[in-house]
């Protein structure tokens, strides 16, 4: 078992999209890079480098396709695992704070 000390992640806004969504997608169909950077509205020089940050904590897991298809590239498809689905969570939980929340400007109650 790897006993790395855990990658910190930090919840940008655009990471929050990617993990938003890779936390709404049914494991059945788990989306690809190009697709997450559309349903997400990011560029792919923002996508790919959270996703390698993601993957590197173990937050995600990407996998390549098996077979290769003849009229496009082979796709790495992403799901969220366990860790990830509960840091995240729990990092969610912890904006949720007051204290947290007035760090960034908020008042209690008050929508970002």
């Amino acid at each position: 078992m790897d006993e790395s000390p855990p990658v910190r992640i930090r919840l940008t806004m655009p990471t929050r999209a990617v993990l938003d969504l890779l936390m709404s997608t049914a494991a059945d169909d788990p989306p690809w890079g190009y697709r997450i950077c559309e349903e997400a509205g990011l560029g792919p020089g923002t996508v790919y480098p959270i996703l390698e940050r993601l993957e590197e904590a173990r937050w995600i897991e990407g996998t390549w396709e098996t077979e290769v298809p003849a009229d496009r590239p082979r796709r790495r498809t992403y799901q969220i695992t366990d860790l990830g689905s509960c840091s995240y969570q729990a990092a969610l939980a912890k904006t949720k704070r007051p204290a947290a929340r007035l760090r960034w400007g908020l008042r209690p109650g008050e929508a970002r």
